[in-house]
């Protein structure tokens, strides 16, 4: 049901988008300049705002989620990269889990088969997955500097000539479109097919889905099929970017859409569980070195609190302690 409500949902926007974009000049501008640039703030300022939230939170103890043997006796031998000791190790391990999911690539799935024997095996479909989608996704962003700067860096030409090296149509496919839609079906299709993942499931693991779902579709649809007018769109683009808002009415509705559903995606973002971009370099589940048998982890919670000593509770009770035969230390 959660699955259905925000399919229709993203349909709801997909139509407010083609409505604004077939409508009169001030509603395309309202969908052209207006709510991307509304969006663009909502994403930095809600962005900002839940990264300051995080590092500004206390961390009482020292919780580092680790999957190795850590450092104590010389003869032991030390797990480095799964249990960090130094902050070059935390370094090298927060690398390998930003660029390679490191964490995602160890999980298992475990099976209860007949007898209570319960079985574990690998699971790399959803690692492969998440990898391709988040790679594909940053290709795509990147790519889509062209739109944004006058001159094309060379960087982001190669990224495009390699994109599209299969050379495949006219004009040339990208791999990434290919690629994202591919993953994020596959995404979909593991949460609706797995009985536990669709339990646990939410309307928030579903709009995103088919939010970022639409982005890509509508881009293939402008690419391939409406084919929509490059240079207007640059233009319209450039006029963003240099705070001199124009819209061409050579822009097709489509485009209107496609730019809509991206800005709904980034004005939902640091309100959604997608911001673990930006949380994942503050999780101290992640970031602390696993050295508490060596260093004293403060909790920087403590303040000064007068103590009740066991001398002092003694004194106390001294009398009753001995009519109660409890040892007391001092006669």
């Amino acid at each position: 049901m959660t699955a259905i409500i925000s399919f229709i949902a993203v349909l709801l926007l997909v139509a407010i988008g083609y409505v604004g974009g077939s409508a009169g000049p001030s509603v395309r501008f309202l969908f052209g300049v207006v709510i991307p640039y509304a969006a663009f703030i909502f994403f930095v300022g809600g962005l900002i705002a839940r990264i300051m939230k995080w590092a500004s939170s206390p961390v009482p103890f020292n919780i580092v989620t680790t999957t190795g043997q850590q450092k104590t006796l010389p003869w032991i031998k030390h797990s480095k990269i799964e249990s960090p000791y130094s902050a070059f190790g935390v370094v090298i391990r927060m690398a390998l889990e930003i660029l390679a999911f490191r964490s995602l690539f160890r999980n298992l799935k475990t099976q209860l088969h007949e007898g209570g024997r319960v079985a574990y095996g690998e699971a790399k479909w959803l690692w492969m997955a998440g990898l391709a989608f988040h790679y594909s996704f940053a290709i795509i962003l990147f790519r889509h500097l062209r739109f944004f700067i006058e001159k094309v860096p060379v960087a982001v030409q190669m990224t495009d000539m390699l994109d599209s090296f299969l050379q495949i149509g006219a004009p040339l496919l990208y791999a990434t479109d290919v690629v994202l839609l591919g993953a994020v079906t596959y995404l979909f299709i593991r949460r609706v097919a797995i009985p536990q993942v669709r339990y646990i499931s939410l309307a928030a693991d579903y709009f995103p889905l088919f939010l970022i779902f639409g982005i890509g579709a509508t881009g293939v649809l402008m690419r391939y099929f409406t084919k929509t007018d490059i240079i207007s769109v640059k233009m319209l683009a450039m006029g963003l970017i240099s705070f001199k808002p124009v819209v061409p009415d050579t822009i097709g509705a489509m485009f209107f859409v496609h730019l809509f559903l991206l800005s709904v995606l980034f004005a939902y973002f640091p309100l959604s569980k997608l911001v673990h971009m930006g949380g994942v370099f503050l999780s101290p589940t992640r970031n602390l070195p696993n050295n508490s048998r060596a260093v004293r982890h403060v909790n920087p919670w403590n303040y000064p609190v007068h103590v009740h000593t066991y001398e002092e509770y003694e004194n106390d009770f001294r009398d009753k302690m001995k009519e109660a035969g409890l040892p007391v230390e001092k006669e």
